[in-house]
């Protein structure tokens, strides 16, 4: 079978690749740095590199690049798997001579699906010759060659529209550090409850399974009613929506979405060996933010910054203190009209957390 080598600095990520690859039957190879990375890769060429970019001393890009600049490693294709997602990233990774990009959380179904098409792409490619190649390997490459192009436009799917069509209006070519709009908003921050509790109950390959399940259909409910998910911020989630005149509703409309689709999760919970129900808090607030881009001109993030993101997360942190599930600032109501089928029960006026300002929040009920 083959061997592949995972290179990351840390432990939990390696042991749920580990899990993952043992199951479909590949071989695996576990380096903590990249100094480690490359004296294995020297001394036992793998057929494949997985490899995170944020590591210490030295990060993925260079390890990238030092693995190349071995004969016997140059056409080993090498998929970076990493938080960082950000097109100068991206563009790096390809400079550095990359066959993929790949951000986290992870599909596990799409990576395993990618890891077996370039594998079957580098197979073919180190045959003699064309010439050589039967009518069957020439079908199979042209069918690898079709998968690994349509997976790549899937992975476009991780960059919001929303962000580019304000970042960079004239293309990725016109990106520059703070290219920035400012509008009103509704951001929607959604973490889960209990989720170290959760983790800790069960393997960690059961638990990147479902948390990936969990994304997914928070996602499509987000996408749906008009959102985008600027983060993932480990098991939370924050989504923007910014529709003139329609943010605030299609902001409660994802959430209601948001609650009903978890339900549909939780009777399904023990194909992911789930003993306990998954509950999540929702906050939800309007205001002006920030879309554009932060950072340095050597490395930059896309993001939405301002009071209204700030306040937002703290209204999902209330939500364990007043018991409920979804909490709504004034702000976010004033916005809203009267088509969408929810009620709202005032709770208190409180200034949040690390703020000065008090505002009325309400908890919200959907019919």
């Amino acid at each position: 079978m083959p061997r592949i080598l995972l290179v990351d600095d840390e432990p939990t990520n390696l042991l749920l690749l580990e899990e993952l690859l043992r199951i479909e039957g590949y071989v695996t190879q576990s380096a903590s740095s990249g100094t480690e990375a490359l004296e294995i890769a020297q001394a036992t060429p793998p057929d494949l590199v997985l490899l995170d970019v944020m590591m210490p001393d030295m990060d993925g890009f260079e390890v990238c690049q030092g693995l190349r600049e071995n004969e016997a490693l140059q056409a080993t294709p090498i998929i970076f798997l990493t938080a960082l997602d950000n097109e100068e990233a991206r563009l790096k990774g390809l400079e550095t001579m990359g066959d993929d990009y790949i951000t986290k959380p992870i599909n596990s179904r799409l990576l395993l699906a990618k890891i077996k098409s370039l594998l079957e792409l580098n197979q073919l490619r180190n045959s003699k010759s064309r010439l050589e190649f039967s009518r069957e390997n020439l079908d199979k490459a042209n069918a690898a060659w079709q998968i690994s192009e349509h997976l790549s436009e899937k992975f476009r799917l991780f960059v919001p529209e929303q962000f580019l069509n304000r970042i960079a209006p004239q293309g990725v070519d016109s990106i520059q550090l703070g290219n920035a709009r400012e509008e009103e908003l509704t951001i929607l921050f959604a973490d889960i409850r209990s989720f170290t509790a959760i983790s800790e109950s069960q393997p960690a390959l059961d638990t990147f399974r479902w948390l990936n399940a969990f994304f997914t259909r928070m996602s499509e409910a987000i996408a749906q009613h008009n959102g985008f998910i600027d983060k993932f911020l480990g098991d939370a989630i924050m989504a923007v929506f910014d529709r003139d005149d329609c943010h605030a509703n299609d902001a409660l409309a994802a959430a209601t979405a948001m609650t009903h689709s978890l339900q549909e999760f939780n009777q399904q919970r023990q194909a992911y060996n789930l003993t306990q129900s998954v509950r999540i808090g929702i906050g939800i607030h309007s205001g002006i933010g920030v879309i554009g881009t932060v950072g340095s001109d050597s490395r930059m993030d896309s993001t939405v910054i301002g009071d209204v993101v700030n306040t937002a997360a703290r209204l999902e942190e209330l939500t364990k203190t007043y018991h409920c599930d979804i909490i709504v600032s004034a702000q976010a109501i004033a916005h809203h009209t009267a088509s969408n089928a929810c009620e709202f029960r005032y709770l208190d006026t409180i200034a949040p957390r690390g703020k000065q300002q008090a505002l009325k929040i309400y908890q919200v009920a959907f019919d």
